[in-house]
């Protein structure tokens, strides 16, 4: 059997068969590397049902070929908090992996507004919620910030499309320029009015974009809650940092928890079977982090509510 045969073999056992049994072995000691390396071009069906094409040498779309997901705690906190109805914010959508969980979430009714500002990022969000009959995602191409002007990205490494930042990397292998607007003005007054979730990844934009979006803070509901992936790195490379963030968003009532997020493939099989939950944060993120804001003062924000 030829490696790329074997691959598809042990896939199907990861991706299909119940339980974690050998799972993370796999995927850990082969099926990562071999995917990232000998790329596999196809169209996967995620678990919400959409289906999307993925090219395996990029990390996000090489996950969602292997476990149907991306971030399973992040994906397991958002199916908890969003309902029928429900408004979410997806700012920095990427391709869209959040925001066609979170249009099955809050139904015909609800609302996914997708802010994204990479021309063929954006495309490929539009080209899955058409191709998915996704009539109920809104996307704006537009980098959130707290002024209205362009702001130039940055690729580094194109194994890594996710990591597409206004902060210049070391070496650049894509350049391009893109609008920007506070948060606030990219969302109505309505959509804010029912919003539940703001989903902010900014690749090191999170102080700005916060900025962007404080005057509207008074116009959310009560249990509106704030998930936020976080860079002390990039952050300060801008004179900006975590605890500034913090300690903004503490002022306007809102708590920090920290929620698990590995990168490592080899977690993921247990973590789609056994979500964590956001628990209280208790230091200030040193490296790259995700936290959850909400007005819940508690150790932890339960799921299955």
């Amino acid at each position: 059997m030829s490696a790329s045969a074997l691959a598809r073999t042990l896939r199907a056992y990861v991706r299909h068969t119940p339980g974690s049994v050998g799972k993370a072995r796999l995927v850990g000691s082969f099926l990562d590397e071999h995917l990232r390396t000998h790329p596999v071009h196809t169209t996967v069906r995620l678990r919400t049902g959409d289906k999307i094409g993925v090219t395996t040498s990029d990390v996000i779309q090489r996950y969602q070929y292997l476990f149907g997901e991306w971030e399973p705690n992040l994906s397991a906190f958002l199916r908890d908090r969003l309902g029928p109805g429900d408004t979410f914010i997806d700012v920095g959508a990427h391709r869209g992996a959040f925001s066609l969980l979170a249009s099955h979430a809050v139904g015909p009714h609800g609302r996914v507004v997708a802010i994204e500002p990479s021309p063929q990022f954006h495309n490929d969000l539009t080209a899955a919620a058409t191709a998915n009959h996704r009539t109920n995602i809104r996307a704006v191409r537009s980098a959130a910030s707290d002024t209205h002007g362009t702001l130039t990205l940055y690729l580094e490494d194109p194994a890594n499309l996710g990591h597409t930042t206004a902060v210049r990397p070391r070496h650049v292998h894509t350049a391009f320029d893109v609008p920007t607007a506070p948060l606030a003005d990219l969302i109505s007054r309505p959509e804010l009015a029912t919003t539940r979730v703001i989903k902010i990844d900014v690749e090191g934009a999170e102080a700005a974009t916060i900025r962007g979006l404080l005057p509207a803070l008074s116009h959310l509901r009560d249990d509106a809650e704030l998930v936020m992936e976080v860079t002390p790195r990039l952050l300060a490379k801008q004179g900006e940092s975590a605890a500034d963030i913090i300690d903004t968003l503490r002022k306007h009532g809102f708590h920090a928890y920290t929620l698990t997020n590995d990168y490592d493939p080899a977690t993921y099989p247990r973590a789609m079977r056994r979500p964590q939950p956001p628990v209280r944060c208790t230091e200030t993120p040193k490296h790259l982090t995700d936290l959850v804001f909400s007005r819940t003062n508690a150790d932890r924000l339960m799921l299955g509510r």
